[in-house]
């Protein structure tokens, strides 16, 4: 009984993560994005470096008024980085962290499509032991012969000081801007 109970609570947040996914690819892996964290898609655009950040944040974008960081994800998950192709692009996600919410961009190779994706074809992530973290994935979605990585972009991002970042971005701004119009 209580198997069978452990069995329905797993199905439960399994279905509880079915839904809409845009997937992307980081060399020859293919992820996916809730698609309700997704706010754009955009071009891959010049970055304006922000000095003492860890070197996956690649720095800043001006995005229509608004300033985001950018963090490449191929760096954060400890990947060669590789040049800016014209299918680079940057998603602007929502992360909620600490019970607030903001836009972050996040550099992938290509966009590939957006999926709906059923609880029935999302298994756990599997356990690696003890030395490996894989606490940043939703589950891992079996779609025709591949599988595409679920990433919950909250704890992806989760580690960086992204708010420290906006911080001396703000600063810096308003400096530039004081000095600039003499006051």
């Amino acid at each position: 009984m209580a198997a069978i109970l452990q069995a329905t609570d797993q199905n439960k947040v399994f279905v509880d993560r079915e839904g809409k996914y845009l997937t992307f690819a980081l060399a020859h892996e293919q992820y996916g994005l809730g698609i309700l964290k997704v706010r754009e898609i955009i071009g891959y655009m010049d970055v304006t470096a922000v000095p003492q950040t860890p070197p996956y944040v690649k720095g800043v974008i001006n995005l229509r008024g608004q300033v985001i960081p950018v963090v490449d994800l191929r760096a954060k998950f400890g990947m060669e980085t590789v040049p800016v192709t014209d299918q680079t692009c940057i998603i602007v996600v929502e992360i909620d962290q600490s019970q607030r919410k903001s836009n972050t961009g996040i550099i992938v190779d290509r966009v590939q499509e957006v999926l709906d994706i059923d609880g029935k074809d999302i298994e756990e992530a599997p356990q690696f032991g003890v030395s490996v973290n894989t606490d940043f994935i939703l589950g891992m979605a079996k779609v025709g012969e591949s599988v595409k990585i679920l990433l919950d972009i909250d704890r992806v991002l989760g580690g960086t000081d992204l708010a420290g970042i906006r911080a001396q971005t703000s600063v810096a701004e308003n400096t530039k801007w004081s000095m600039t119009s003499g006051n």
